[in-house]
């Protein structure tokens, strides 16, 4: 298990971009649509060959699949980081050693994309959605194709009342990934062309 990329949640597009940007002083540039479950989104090339997505339903659309993934049903309130997803393979494999609730395979494209996802069947990811969303790519990876703007992910910190058990539970050692005792939520610390910078 690998970090792939962060997903920043709004209830608006506009306004989950805007909280990236105004945040790490850098633009974000058209993603696209997932016709799956009605959402869409902008992109934001990372360093180390990670990204990053502002994601929202698209109010347009009309979702094949309900409840959303990322949990975008429920969403609401200010914008922020809302889900990290980490890459694997063999995800059905992963899926049997994992939590229950961590997800059923769901294939999915987009363009020239083409992955499968884990998604819980209400949506809802293990540890109040702290527990990665699982990914596996079947296409050539999104990130090398995006433009980069000189932004590193640092650091990021995953909160809950039971970090330690969520600790274990996820089988990844990433030094830029940690686990603290709290309320539920991440904040993430990036290199950008202006300094350091937090998001959360």
């Amino acid at each position: 298990m690998e970090l792939d990329h962060l997903a920043v949640a709004g209830e608006t597009l506009e306004e989950a971009c805007n909280h990236v940007e105004e945040a790490l002083g850098v633009s974000l540039q058209p993603g696209g649509e997932h016709a799956v479950f009605g959402t869409h989104n902008h992109l934001l090339g990372l360093a180390d060959g990670l990204y990053l997505e502002a994601i929202a339903i698209n109010p347009e659309a009309v979702p094949q699949r309900r409840p959303c993934w990322f949990d975008l049903d429920r969403f609401s309130g200010a914008p922020r980081i809302s889900n990290w997803i980490c890459r694997c393979t063999d995800l059905p494999g992963q899926l049997a050693q994992l939590p229950k609730g961590a997800g059923e395979l769901v294939e999915l494209t987009r363009g020239d994309l083409k992955w499968d996802m884990a998604v819980p069947a209400d949506g809802i990811l293990p540890y109040d959605n702290m527990f990665p969303a699982l990914i596996e790519w079947h296409s050539a990876h999104p990130a090398p194709r995006l433009q980069q703007q000189g932004v590193r992910l640092h650091h990021m910190v995953i909160s809950h009342p039971k970090a330690e058990a969520l600790q274990e539970a996820v089988p990844l050692e990433d030094p830029r990934v940690s686990f603290e005792t709290g309320a539920a939520g991440f904040e993430a610390a990036f290199e950008t062309p202006h300094g350091r910078r937090m998001l959360r």
